[in-house]
């Protein structure tokens, strides 16, 4: 083909007949014309068109399935929502809701009302408060009682977590001034005590989510925090990080935190918890109020369809939670997800291998959970990635992984033919 061959950019998406092939015909044309500078056949245009149309159309935020083991992974979209969540959303989001209406009075609401009471139940807290994410929630506490005052905070908890977030500029964002007392491996009672001054505003302790230092080291308790807090009337603010509402043993919950003495206590709605992304505060009723009606709430507050989400997960947690998929995958046997790693080995014709998860979401840094996985051929695991739908798993030495732990039971048959589409197209 010669450049005086190709279509006109109307005739080749009058062809095409679609209300974007105008676009679309510009771009086709446009690498058609490079190819045949560079002495290549452009091939047949109308195809190029439509393939074009196509990319426009596909969704670019995509469900995946997750092989990788890491049950709430960040990259992945934390925790994936419960069923009874997700019907809650559905409810809500087809149509109009009381979000801020109050159907008793006839008048405008507050939708911090709607998970108000069942955190309050869950938690034991006085009241409680829903933004955006818990960095949100940190920062709106931060702002609201202590903007142009000092927070002490021990230097081991001065962590950064994913995508840079770093409590010290969290700090500095929300106009606190930061004042670090101990050291980075001990941080004892009385060096909080000893920091205190005039323009002390609060104590933050910050769970240190995705590391752990270990070795010589100390921290002070929470519950001794919370007597040198209130010994001089200050507020003592914990910031879980996931956060969790349920015993798991080296992970503090909400409830514990506030029994122990703290005042607020800040975390995550997708991670531990199980449900959608959201900052939840929680604690005493004075303090929750300042942050309700400081000027930044209104900036990071949560939106219907995040409310409806968190609504649904956190009423499964009246009853036995096994219902919340995250809770699931921490505690089910390893022997249940042996078979289905041995299931999935025998679609695909690979091999069972005893393997680690973890937990993920900045949780539980060093626990190991054992699990199984379904090895399959190094070279697949590109072409699983871009499947529909794409399967993501883990390369080691020399195989790909499919860990089945994060897989669950209706999930094994689609993995099966996504290896076997994979193979087809190597």
């Amino acid at each position: 083909m010669q450049l005086r061959d190709l279509p006109s950019v109307d005739e080749l998406a009058r062809s095409v007949g679609d209300p974007l092939a105008v676009d679309a015909a510009r771009l086709v044309l446009a690498r058609a014309r490079e190819e045949i500078a560079a002495g290549a056949d452009p091939g047949d245009l109308e195809s190029r068109v439509r393939a074009e149309l196509a990319a426009v159309r596909a969704p670019r935020l995509r469900r995946v399935l997750n092989a990788t083991g890491v049950i709430v992974h960040t990259n992945l979209g934390r925790a994936p929502l419960a069923e009874a969540a997700l019907e809650r959303v559905m409810e809500i989001g087809r149509g109009y809701s009381n979000l801020e209406y109050s159907l008793e009075d006839g008048a405008r609401g507050s939708r911090q009302d709607h998970v108000a009471d069942i955190l309050r139940r869950l938690t034991g807290a006085e009241a409680a408060l829903v933004v955006n994410n818990n960095a949100a929630a940190v920062l709106l506490a931060l702002a609201a009682l202590a903007e142009g005052r000092e927070v002490l905070v021990s230097r081991g908890e001065l962590i950064e977590i994913g995508d840079g977030f770093r409590i010290p500029e969290v700090l500095a964002r929300s106009g606190a001034r930061l004042v670090e007392v101990g050291t980075t491996n001990r941080t004892r009672a009385a060096d909080y005590e000893r920091a205190i001054g005039p323009e002390t505003a609060l104590l933050l302790r910050v769970h240190q989510s995705n590391f752990r230092v270990v070795g010589f080291t100390e921290s002070a308790r929470l519950d001794e925090l919370a007597h040198i807090a209130g010994a001089v009337g200050l507020p003592l603010v914990d910031d879980l990080g996931s956060g969790v509402l349920v015993e798991l043993p080296g992970e503090p919950s909400a409830k514990e935190s506030l029994a122990a003495g703290a005042h607020l206590v800040c975390f995550s709605g997708d991670k531990l918890l199980g449900g959608p992304q959201a900052g939840i505060v929680v604690g005493r009723a004075d303090l929750v109020d300042k942050l309700r009606r400081h000027p930044l709430q209104r900036a990071l507050r949560a939106d219907k369809l995040t409310l409806a989400a968190l609504e649904g997960t956190l009423a499964l947690y009246l009853d036995p939670p096994e219902r919340i998929p995250v809770l699931r995958m921490l505690d089910e046997d390893a022997a249940i997800v042996r078979a289905r790693a041995e299931r999935l080995a025998g679609l695909v014709g690979g091999a069972v291998e005893e393997t680690v998860a973890r937990v993920g979401g900045g949780a539980l840094p060093l626990a190991e959970l054992p699990s199984f996985a379904c090895a399959v051929e190094e070279q697949l695991a590109g072409p699983l990635r871009l499947g529909e739908p794409p399967v993501v798993g883990v390369v080691r030495d020399g195989r790909c992984l499919l860990d089945c732990r994060t897989l669950g039971e209706h999930e094994i048959d689609e993995v099966g033919a996504a290896v076997a589409a994979a193979r087809a197209r190597q």
